[in-house]
C-alpha cells in the first residue's frame, strides 16, 4: 500500500527500512489480503505464515477457520511441515472438545470436502492447548519448534 503519510522508517534500522517502504514510497506490510465488490480490503493472512505446496500457496488462517466450524473441535492451528516432494505441507494442532472422539481420519475427510486438493490436511496432531500470545495470535514459531523437536502434542 502506499499511504497518505510519509514515514521516515525504523528508527537506527536502514536495512528493515529499505525491506518496508520501496523508493516509490510503497509500504510492504507482509499481509496478503483481497479486495471485494465495494473495494474493501481484507486481510487473510501474513506472508511469512504461507504454506508453499508444490508452487500453490496455503493460507494457515483459511484451514483454521474451516477447522473451527467442526462442533467436535474447539480450537485449531496450522503450520507448514518440510516435505521432500511437496516442499512444505499443511499440518494441523487440533483441541477437541471434551468428549470428543474425533479422529485424524475424521479431520482430513471434513477439510477435504471443503477445499481444493492442495489446501487438505497432511497430518493432525491433538493438543491439549494451542499457544498463543495475549492478544489471542497463535504462535506458529512455538508449533514449529514441537514439530522441529519431535513433539507434537
Amino acid at each position: 500500500m502506499r499511504p497518505a503519510w510519509n514515514s521516515a522508517g525504523y528508527l537506527n534500522d536502514p536495512e528493515s527500512t529499505k525491506n518496508t517502504i520501496d523508493k516509490d514510497g510503497w509500504l510492504h506490510t507482509g499481509d496478503i489480503g483481497l479486495v471485494d465488490d465495494d473495494d474493501e480490503i481484507f486481510i487473510v493472512d501474513r506472508l511469512k505464515e504461507i504454506i508453499k505446496y508444490k508452487g500453490f500457496q496455503v493460507a494457515p488462517a483459511e484451514l483454521e477457520a474451516l477447522l473451527i466450524t467442526h462442533p467436535e473441535i474447539k480450537d485449531a492451528a496450522v503450520v507448514s511441515l518440510k516435505d521432500d516432494l511437496a516442499g512444505e505441507v499443511p499440518v494441523a494442532f487440533v483441541m477437541r472438545i471434551e468428549g470428543s472422539e474425533i479422529t485424524e481420519d475424521d479431520i482430513k475427510k471434513f477439510v477435504a470436502k471443503e477445499v481444493v486438493f492442495y489446501k487438505r490436511i497432511h497430518k493432525v496432531f491433538f493438543t491439549d492447548s494451542i499457544p498463543k500470545n495475549p492478544s489471542g495470535k497463535i504462535l506458529r514459531k512455538d508449533l514449529r519448534a514441537r514439530l522441529a523437536a519431535g513433539i507434537p502434542s
